[in-house]
C-alpha cells in the first residue's frame, strides 16, 4: 500500500496505526512528507534527527508510550496490591515491544513483581495467550499500547473478564467496553493534531521544520463496575486522581 502510495505522487502520507506503519512509510520513500503518530521515541527509532529539528520528509505526533507503561503498572499496582504474578500481553511483530518491555522489567523489579511476557498476533493467538496466563496464574494484566492489540480490545477484554484478571490498558476504549483501567493519551486528540499537521503541509509547511507534536494529554480511567465485579475496593487517593469514573 505504500508503495502504491508512492507510485501515485501523492502530496503526503499519513501514517495511521503507530510504529509500523510509519517505519513501512519511511522505507518507501525519503521525499514525499510522511506525518507520524507513534508511540516510540522518534529519535531512537531513526524516524527524525531531532524532536525540535526533525530534518527530514517525516514528522508527527509522539506519544513516548514507554515510559506510560511503567506508570500503569504502578496503577494496577495500587488497585491490585497482592498481585503478585503480572502479565503484560504484547504484539511481538511491533518492534515497539522490545522498549516496552524493557522499562517494564526495571519497575515491577522496584514493586516486587514477577512480570511474564505473552505474545499473540492474530485473533487466535490472543485466544492462546489467556490459556497461557491462567496456566501461570498471573494475578492482573498489562495490554501493551499497540494498535493491532487495540483493533481487538473487545476480544480482550471479554477474555480479560472471563479470567477475573484486573487489567490496565493503554486506552480508554478498553475501560468503556470493561477493562478495570486505561491510562495513555487520547487517541482522538492524537489523530485530530496529526491531521492538522497533514494541512499545514498542503499548504506549503515543510515537515523537516515542524517539531514533532508531544502528546500532553492522558487520560486516566477506572470502570468500577469491573471493580465491583473483581471483588477490588478503589482507593479514594486513586479514584480522586481519575479524569473519569465509569459506574
Amino acid at each position: 500500500m505504500a508503495a502504491d502510495l508512492v507510485h501515485h505522487s501523492v502530496a503526503a502520507i499519513a501514517a495511521l496505526g503507530g510504529t509500523p506503519p510509519a517505519l513501512v512509510a519511511k522505507a518507501a520513500t525519503s521525499t514525499i512528507p510522511i506525518v507520524f503518530q507513534a508511540g516510540i521515541n522518534p529519535v531512537e527509532f531513526g524516524f527524525v534527527k531531532s524532536l525540535n529539528r526533525p530534518g527530514g520528509n517525516m514528522t508527527g505526533v509522539a506519544a513516548l508510550q514507554g515510559e506510560l507503561i511503567a506508570k500503569r503498572l504502578e496503577l494496577l499496582h495500587e488497585i491490585a496490591p497482592k498481585a503478585a504474578i503480572v502479565a503484560v500481553l504484547v504484539n511481538p511483530s511491533n518492534r515497539y515491544t522490545e522498549t516496552e518491555t524493557r522499562v517494564l522489567e526495571g519497575s515491577a523489579h522496584s514493586l516486587g513483581v514477577d512480570l511474564r511476557v505473552v505474545g499473540a498476533s492474530t485473533p487466535s493467538e490472543i485466544d492462546k495467550a489467556f490459556v497461557t496466563l491462567a496456566d501461570l496464574r498471573a494475578d492482573g494484566l498489562l495490554v501493551s499500547a499497540d494498535l493491532f492489540l487495540l483493533g481487538q480490545h473487545q476480544q480482550i477484554v471479554a477474555l480479560a473478564a472471563k479470567h477475573s484478571l484486573p487489567a490496565m490498558s493503554p486506552w480508554r476504549e478498553y475501560a468503556a467496553a470493561g477493562s478495570l483501567m486505561s491510562y495513555g493519551p487520547s487517541l482522538s486528540d492524537a489523530y485530530r493534531r496529526q491531521g492538522i499537521y497533514v494541512g499545514k503541509i498542503l499548504k506549503g509547511a515543510k515537515p523537516a521544520e515542524l517539531p514533532v507534536d508531544q502528546s500532553t494529554r492522558f487520560e486516566f480511567v477506572i470502570n468500577f463496575r469491573t471493580a465491583k465485579i473483581l471483588g477490588l475496593s478503589v482507593p479514594l487517593a486513586l479514584s480522586g486522581r481519575a479524569d473519569e469514573v465509569i459506574e
